[in-house]
């Protein structure tokens, strides 16, 4: 909350920031220097320290959650779920949290009317018409996958198509609703038939491997390295066989060979 009313600040005035981590200590200069009243200053400089007090707090957590996604129950479904757009380790862990066991929810519309995320309807006994969501369910799951949708309609040509067929019709709010529902929709299938989206892509999703694993000690890897921690996992969805590498920006990471993998762990032969 603080860091979005830092950036609206910076929106509502036209600030441009220097690159980099808009909030680095290195930084701290170019908001004392910022041309503003004396008032929004004070309200700079104490959001700023806020962000100081808490980001040791928010590491800590940061790093309980990494732990608690190598452990039962939660190591199992936590690759299903990363091959989703917008669904980064905390998002996943949220998701989770609030959903569970996922047998609970017999039908992906269970689920979905859970989060809130279901179309209220308006039945007068002469008209019947779908209304807003019912906003009735768990208010953190319905957050995560709002933000799960803008990142999917962002990012992936899927979502992006899908978002552009929807704005075509509907307003841009209705329409991120909308995808955030089907995500949800996929949580479900993805978790109870534990299978693959047919959307997934294999790069992207190895890439949120390695992110994954830059949070985890040695142990919480089990044994393996990096590059034998992100290809086990894509074997374990079946994903990127074909993969050597991933590469970000300039920056190429080996992936282990798969033979290697089975090597390691013989279990993965069922999904190679």
């Amino acid at each position: 909350m603080v860091a979005n009313r830092l950036q609206s600040f910076l929106h509502r005035y036209h600030f441009v920031p220097p690159a980099g981590e808009l909030f680095w200590e290195s930084h701290r200069a170019w908001w004392a220097g910022l041309t503003v009243s004396a008032t929004e200053r004070l309200r700079i400089r104490q959001d700023l320290a806020t962000l100081d007090h808490l980001r040791p707090q928010l590491a800590e957590v940061d790093a309980e959650l990494a732990r608690l996604s190598t452990e039962a129950p939660w190591v199992k479904d936590v690759p299903l779920l990363m091959q989703l757009p917008g669904f980064g380790l905390l998002t996943v862990m949220t998701v989770l949290g609030a959903v569970g066991d996922i047998t609970r929810f017999e039908t992906a519309k269970h689920l979905v009317g859970y989060a809130g995320l279901g179309s209220s309807v308006h039945d007068s006994g002469q008209t019947h018409r779908g209304g807003r969501i019912t906003k009735q369910g768990r208010k953190d799951l319905r957050r995560v996958l709002i933000e799960a949708a803008w990142t999917a309609v962002q990012r992936h040509p899927h979502w992006k198509r899908e978002f552009e067929r929807l704005t075509a019709r509907m307003a841009k709010g209705k329409a991120i609703v909308t995808v955030a529902r089907k995500l949800l929709v996929a949580v479900w299938h993805v978790l109870s038939k534990r299978v693959v989206d047919v959307h997934a892509d294999p790069h992207v999703v190895g890439l949120k491997f390695f992110a994954w694993s830059w949070k985890l000690t040695a142990e919480q890897q089990h044994g393996l390295t990096r590059r034998q921690f992100v290809r086990f996992h894509l074997m374990q969805l079946g994903l990127g066989n074909d993969l050597t590498h991933i590469q970000r920006g300039g920056t190429k990471r080996p992936l282990a060979p798969v033979a290697e993998m089975l090597t390691l762990r013989p279990e993965l032969q069922a999904d190679a």
